[in-house]
């Protein structure tokens, strides 16, 4: 279902909870809002949508064919190669801001299923 986007910096920099299979609904609100705004938005978080879940969602491009990938519980384990950029969100009004992020990041989360698994991305 398409939600309207969360914009109260409080709420956003706000601690998400671990996410459950009862949150699964909100992993399909995110693949949906992603579709809604796929020509400016490659990945959200279930704070954008007003969930204060751990729970994320994105346009995985590593492979052949791009695909959508949710993440439940998504913790990064291991970071290299940090580089400052400019970033922008649906959520924050104003246009790109100043961040930092990293060449290669090492992420432990669990699938849709609630496996677990662990995954390593570049670029």
């Amino acid at each position: 279902m398409v939600k309207e986007l969360m914009h109260d910096p409080i709420f956003l920099a706000g601690k998400a909870e671990v996410s459950t299979k009862e949150d699964l609904p909100v992993a399909q609100d995110l693949l949906d809002m992603l579709m809604a705004h796929k020509k400016s938005c490659v990945g959200m978080a279930a704070n954008m949508i007003g969930v204060k879940k751990r729970i994320i969602a994105f346009l995985d491009e590593r492979g052949r064919v791009p695909t959508y990938t949710v993440m439940l519980n998504p913790e990064i384990i291991k970071k290299d190669g940090m580089y400052d950029t400019e970033e922008g969100c649906l959520s924050l009004l104003g246009g790109p801001r100043p961040c930092k992020r990293y060449k290669s990041i090492k992420i432990k989360y669990q699938t849709l299923e609630l496996q677990t698994r662990i995954k390593t991305y570049t670029g």
